[in-house]
């Protein structure tokens, strides 16, 4: 497995999510295995059940997040050279040429990419034409309903 690009704060939130994995619902979801067998009949214990397929996901998820942790590069943007060039968990101020509106990304890794908090993955369309720019560049964004081009308003390592 190739190391996986992370932020501080990604890495921390995954560091987060296994101690709450390990330490609150592996032993909540034990106790409501318990508490179902307890009922009787397992054949026909949609509880028993239940509780049984959440434990898989809940160990499927700790070693994937395990995995994650164990091949991550953590990536502390304020200690990069702050040369105004877009690199990975950068936070760029763009204008959409064709309407004038601006948007703020930050370029982080995949698992830490969310579009709600403007936070999109270093492989994403727009993250992969904006990729070694700088200030004042404009670049063309090949997206499923067109080129779009943008020009970088502003760069911040924060």
């Amino acid at each position: 497995m190739d190391n996986i690009p992370m932020t501080v704060a990604g890495a921390k939130a995954l560091e987060l999510e296994l101690l709450n994995l390990k330490d609150i619902e592996r032993p909540r979801i034990v106790e409501e295995i318990a508490t179902a067998r307890a009922h009787g009949d397992l054949k026909e214990n949609a509880e028993y059940h239940a509780a049984k397929e959440e434990q898989g996901f809940i160990e499927g998820r700790i070693k994937e997040v395990g995995a994650k942790l164990s091949h991550m590069q953590v990536i502390d943007v304020t200690k990069l050279n702050q040369d105004g060039r877009c690199v990975f968990g950068t936070t760029v101020t763009l204008m959409n040429l064709a309407d004038d509106k601006e948007i703020t990304y930050q370029i982080v890794g995949e698992d830490e990419s969310d579009i709600e908090l403007k936070k999109i993955s270093c492989h994403s369309p727009i993250a992969s034409a904006l990729m070694g720019n700088e200030e004042g560049d404009e670049v063309i964004v090949k997206a499923p309903q067109g080129n779009i081009l943008y020009e970088i308003l502003e760069v911040k390592y924060i």
